[in-house]
């Protein structure tokens, strides 16, 4: 995707940072614009940071890049990524959200950094368009978006709209804007200075693949899995994820056993209450909406099972 220039010819990114960011996101996207410029031994890119205020604001890891710009204070972006990771619920400013409706309406090519799709959605502004964010915000994102069209990629580009997952993605997706506007070439040795092994395409997936992640290679069982969790909101019973197997309920078992050391439903149980637990902290859902969406037909089973789980009730728990 091509992004707007200014009056000079270069290309202004502003990002806006809101509380509790990823500072490895930022840091991912502004850097491969820094050596852009200095392959291209000219300012093709130029960027800015916001902040709601004008004050520093916090990073996720307690640290903040002084002197950002207000709102109040700038034109209007000719290109806005928003920079936003943990708790975006708490952090939403319909101030912002109108803001940015104004800079959309004023031809701005907008973007957002993991969880920053949020304030994209309030402002309606993701209507009929793919967007992309950290796999572990998703669950929340779609409970609370439920028709915006989401996908597990690295980074979507869909109709001037650019998303990416966040931490490293942000640098693959800043690559391919490197590489659409100077060039495969310069963009392939901008990658090498961060000592990566290639650019990364959009439509690699976020998460390592589920056999790596867990040290399982049994086919039937990973197929078992992923199928599992796939099916949070409406569990299967050992039958049926059998039957789906092509295997025997004794077979399946023996499988869990073995490569899990748990029963497929202790396995399943443990998939859903991670799920609740991670929509606890990371959404505005009641405990009830919690329980409802990770398959618990009652909040007192849920309560129940989560306690046993985490030591916990899920009130005590919540982010």
């Amino acid at each position: 995707m091509k992004l707007n220039r200014s009056t000079d010819g270069v290309i202004t990114v502003s990002f806006l940072l809101v509380p509790e960011y990823a500072m490895v996101a930022l840091l991912s996207a502004i850097e491969p614009l820094r050596v852009a410029n200095r392959f291209a031994g000219r300012e093709v890119f130029r960027w800015q940071l916001l902040s709601e205020d004008g004050k520093p604001v916090d990073a996720s890891n307690q640290l903040a890049i002084s002197r950002p710009l207000a709102l109040s204070d700038t034109a209007l972006p000719e290109n806005l990524f928003i920079c936003s990771s943990f708790n975006p619920e708490k952090h939403l400013r319909m101030e912002t959200v109108n803001w940015l409706k104004k800079a959309a309406r004023n031809g701005c090519k907008l973007g957002a950094m993991d969880t920053g799709c949020y304030w994209l959605a309030e402002a309606g502004l993701l209507k009929g368009r793919q967007i992309t964010l950290h796999w572990e915000a998703a669950p929340a994102f779609r409970e609370r978006y439920p028709d915006v069209q989401l996908s597990n990629e690295l980074f979507e580009i869909d109709n001037g709209l650019i998303t990416c997952a966040g931490g490293t993605s942000a640098l693959d997706m800043m690559l391919d804007i490197v590489q659409t506007e100077l060039g495969h070439a310069l963009a392939v040795k901008v990658c090498e200075q961060f000592i990566k092994s290639g650019i990364r395409q959009k439509s690699d997936k976020q998460r390592i693949d589920l056999a790596a992640r867990l040290n399982v290679h049994h086919p039937r069982l990973l197929r078992v899995i992923n199928h599992m969790e796939n099916s949070l909101e409406q569990p299967l019973n050992s039958s049926q994820l059998a039957e789906y197997a092509c295997l025997s309920v004794r077979q399946l078992e023996r499988l869990f056993r073995n490569h899990l050391g748990h029963s497929p439903s202790e396995y399943y149980m443990k998939l859903r209450l991670n799920r609740a637990r991670q929509l606890l902290r990371s959404s505005g859902m009641s405990v009830s909406e919690v329980a409802l969406a990770c398959g618990f037909g009652s909040c007192s089973h849920f309560t129940r099972s989560y306690k046993k789980q985490f030591e916990n009730s899920p009130r005590d728990d919540r982010g």
